[in-house]
């Protein structure tokens, strides 16, 4: 299975990465390489979400409000930030979600012309 890797390059990549860290931070809090990990696992090992793309997208995130960051303790006792979905962070969660499926519909929609 090929691997798709989630670099920022277009709104349709960033917005889809920010709809998966959303996603993601819905069902546990978690630190920034445990959300990329979790993204690769839930996908079936097909998204990979490199740093240099994750950690712009959780400021940008924090920024608008949708995640709030806290200090941690990783499990080795290093200082982490741990990242958390805020109520409003939920609320667009539930819009990205709809309006993904749409845009998912729509392609399907070509994709089927024949």
């Amino acid at each position: 299975m090929g691997r798709f890797d989630m670099a920022p390059r277009t709104d349709l990549l960033q917005g889809s990465l920010d709809l998966l860290i959303l996603k993601t931070l819905d069902l546990e809090a978690l630190h920034g390489w445990a959300i990329s990990k979790k993204i690769h696992l839930l996908s079936r090992d097909a998204l990979e979400v490199n740093q240099g793309s994750l950690y712009p997208a959780l400021y940008r995130l924090r920024d608008r409000g949708l995640v709030d960051a806290k200090l941690g303790e990783s499990e080795e006792g290093r200082p982490i930030k741990v990242y958390r979905l805020t109520a409003k962070g939920r609320k667009a969660l539930e819009r990205e979600r709809e309006s993904w499926r749409r845009f998912a519909k729509a392609v399907e929609a070509v994709l089927a012309a024949t």
